[in-house]
């Protein structure tokens, strides 16, 4: 079975992610993903400097993740032109990764853990989706502690996104993190037992 895991900016994923690799479920993480297509010499990583120049670098060459945001999510333009440039080393990534773990793990639950899932259409090639909602004030609130960032430069990023609220509707499962750790991780557990049943 192949699961489709998102959520929103500090919607809590990498919470229920590290909870059901814990419970033994095999994680492919499109974060890790993109962190890989964007290394020095790979085309993404080529695209992004050619793109929006050399600003966006860090003193030993790699891709500083916090300049590049500056950019783009303040103008959605940018943000398009970025996806436009790293999606398809992504997807190509996650689809081969995919065929490997069916061969390797076969009759395991696969995750594919991917805040854009929705955005790119990857949901319509799910089994099931796990969304993980928290209301937009407690995404700024664990944004702003998290990164360090303003009202402001936090809200544009959640806003980058489709709303949780829409991407609710697109799930087999919702998994509420507005509560408390002990209650977001007993509805990951609630929510892999009845996958895995």
């Amino acid at each position: 079975m192949i699961v489709g895991l998102t959520g929103g900016v500090s919607s809590g994923k990498s919470l229920v992610a590290g909870e059901l690799k814990r419970l033994g479920a095999r994680i492919i993480d499109a974060d890790e993903i993109a962190r890989e297509v964007t290394c020095p010499g790979k085309p993404a990583y080529n695209g992004i400097v050619k793109e929006f120049g050399s600003g966006v670098l860090s003193p030993d060459g790699q891709i500083n993740r916090k300049a590049l945001g500056a950019i783009v999510f303040s103008d959605y333009e940018k943000l398009r032109r970025l996806n436009e440039i790293t999606h398809p080393g992504i997807m190509r990534e996650i689809v081969l990764r995919l065929s490997l773990f069916g061969e390797k793990y076969p009759g395991e639950l696969l995750i594919i853990d991917a805040p854009l899932l929705i955005e790119v259409g990857l949901h319509k090639t799910m089994d099931m989706v796990i969304v993980v909602y928290a209301d937009e004030d407690k995404q700024i609130e664990r944004l702003k502690k998290k990164d360090n960032l303003s009202d402001d430069e936090a809200l544009k990023r959640i806003r980058a996104q489709i709303p949780l609220s829409k991407k609710r509707g697109y799930a087999d499962f919702v998994i509420d993190n507005n509560g408390n750790v002990e209650e977001t991780l007993k509805q990951v557990k609630d929510v892999y037992l009845k996958l895995k049943g």
